[in-house]
């Protein structure tokens, strides 16, 4: 199984849930107050002769229009058209917007051979909801034009891919864990977002359900630790991936 981290960016994100590009190195988290800053990063995973996205990132282009996200995929080896499955952990922008590509006025899909996979749940929340967070004109437009697939719950959706319903982040979040021999991979979504939310013990009130989140983290940093999983960390800012070990009773992530 081959794993690879698709960087988007670094992002401030206010109360009017506009993503502004925001560079560590230059940029001072003092001039953009009241801001959350976020790392973007879906990953392409290569398993069993299939080609699998898990979530999309914002969907921003670069100067040449071309989506930073298929960029990143063909500086992997593989052409953003051979990709199978795009697997949503949820819909919330910086998470879905690169379902889509957008230039202008004009707008298509960004993977039209490959099936969407979102929870059915979460897919009715996305329209129903009142969060800027979800952005209806892009689910409109896969429901029009897109290869859906819909899961309820929990279970198995292909010999090597497995799903679990969580909610706990959105009310209808899930996670997925790969298999190929004895290699497991595991993608948490904004349960597990990144390797800080294992190190330490805490109630985000970015999330749904905090102490359910909370309480999931620990359950997964267990499950990592006896099954040897390679988690993949989507907002993670000191590192992409790793594997979860326990040193003095406190998790870390080699």
């Amino acid at each position: 199984m081959q794993v690879f981290p698709l960087f988007e960016g670094s992002y401030s994100v206010a109360a009017d849930k506009k993503f502004i590009p925001f560079d560590p190195v230059k940029d001072n988290p003092k001039d953009r107050p009241a801001s959350l800053f976020v790392h973007i990063q879906p990953f392409l995973i290569h398993t069993g002769g299939s080609l699998l996205l898990c979530d999309t990132g914002l969907g921003f282009s670069g100067p040449d229009g071309e989506l930073i996200l298929h960029q990143n995929i063909r500086k992997a080896g593989f052409d953003p058209d051979d990709v199978d499955l795009v697997l949503m952990s949820h819909l919330h922008f910086d998470h879905s917007g690169g379902m889509v590509h957008r230039q202008g006025e004009d707008i298509e899909l960004s993977f039209p051979h490959a099936t969407y996979v979102i929870q059915q749940g979460e897919w009715e929340q996305a329209f129903t909801s009142s969060s800027s967070s979800y952005r209806t004109e892009i689910f409109d437009f896969l429901q029009r034009n897109a290869q859906l697939s819909f899961l309820e719950g929990s279970g198995q959706l292909t010999s090597s891919i497995s799903y679990e319903f969580t909610g706990a982040h959105t009310p209808n979040h899930q996670v997925f864990l790969f298999s190929e021999g004895k290699e497991k991979v595991f993608f948490g979504g904004d349960v597990l977002p990144e390797p800080e939310e294992l190190l330490r013990k805490f109630v985000a009130k970015y999330d749904y359900d905090g102490r359910k989140a909370m309480a999931l983290r620990e359950e997964f940093g267990q499950r990592a630790i006896s099954e040897n999983w390679n988690c993949l960390f989507y907002h993670g800012k000191s590192r992409a991936m790793g594997h979860v070990s326990l040193d003095g009773g406190q998790f870390r992530i080699g």
